[in-house]
């Protein structure tokens, strides 16, 4: 099947950004091109004897994303075009300019694969499936995750700033309550940390074959981790399903302009106590976090940043 294919111009230095709000607009995947040079760190797990040359850094990235023929192009173009004119006014997104273009016949569900290799977070290793834990790595705390074509894989800054707090505040036998658990990563490193019980909630039902592999190949047993498929906001069901008072700790990798509602939505389900971590914040924004926070009877604890993304964690 042919695809369309769409090629948005931008900067490598809102690439990251750019990338996020496109998902948020509804865009299932992108594709990135830049001409960045590679960290030490990216080179040394790459696992080739010549890394490839990508030039000088111009400064541009290109961001790829594709769209069925039948789909609703017109509207998904509308709903990216307004994210990208709302993100204008916070920074420099370049000319973000779209060129439309036909795909040949490609496995577009499995080429995503190439670009996912192992990496770390600190002395945690998250390895796909596909490749092998080396010998000196055996010792590590290992996240086999697989995030499908739908969800992110761990390696952008907000999910390793959550994967650090985790570190920092789960205690044997806590209960985690993953708003927009995606492929399950968090609930998965906070299990693996010794929390006892796991629930996520999530908008896309593609997230119920994702959180299901990743379970399986994490050795989680089904009635650790539990996965609500609904909006945690504006959901009564949902929030009644999830439970009330109930949780050690919630996280909430998601974009400022969500966690904003979603803080008073959260509460309820937190015990006395509670930790509320959450990040997917453009620097910038965190005040609106905590400003969401401290209105929903949260004192903050701290904000940390990694790159240009931050995290806010408060307690109940």
């Amino acid at each position: 099947m042919k695809w369309i294919k769409y090629r948005l111009k931008t900067t490598t230095a809102a690439e990251d950004i750019v990338s996020a709000t496109l998902m948020e607009a509804g865009v299932q995947g992108v594709e990135i091109e830049d001409r960045q040079p590679l960290t030490e760190e990216e080179l040394a797990q790459m696992f080739v004897d010549i890394p490839p040359q990508f030039g000088a850094d111009d400064g541009i990235a290109y961001l790829s994303f594709y769209l069925e023929p039948d789909a609703d192009q017109e509207a998904v173009l509308s709903e990216v075009r307004a994210a990208l004119d709302e993100l204008r006014d916070f920074m420099d997104i370049g000319e973000a300019s779209i060129v439309q273009s036909e795909t040949e016949d490609k496995d577009w569900v499995n080429n995503w694969k190439q670009y996912f290799k192992q990496f770390y977070v600190d002395d945690i290793l998250v390895i796909p499936s596909w490749e092998t834990v080396k010998p000196e790595d055996a010792d590590k705390m290992i996240l086999h995750i697989d995030p499908g074509t739908a969800f992110g894989t761990g390696m952008h800054e907000t999910t390793q700033l959550c994967i650090r707090a985790l570190k920092k505040y789960v205690k044997p036998g806590m209960q985690i309550l993953d708003a927009g658990t995606g492929s399950g990563i968090l609930s998965i490193a906070a299990l693996k940390l010794g929390a006892g019980y796991a629930c996520g909630t999530d908008l896309d039902p593609c997230a119920v074959e994702a959180v299901s592999d990743n379970k399986q190949a994490n050795d989680i047993a089904a009635a650790d981790f539990d996965l609500i498929i609904g909006n945690l906001i504006d959901d009564p069901a949902v929030r009644e399903e999830a439970g009330f008072a109930k949780y050690d700790i919630v996280t909430a990798n998601i974009l400022a302009d969500v966690l904003v509602p979603m803080t008073p939505a959260v509460v309820p389900a937190m015990k006395d106590g509670a930790v509320y971590i959450t990040s997917g914040i453009l620097e910038g924004q965190e005040q609106k976090v905590t400003d969401a926070c401290e209105k929903a009877g949260l004192t903050v604890l701290e904000v940390n940043q990694q790159g240009e993304w931050m995290s806010v964690v408060a307690r109940k």
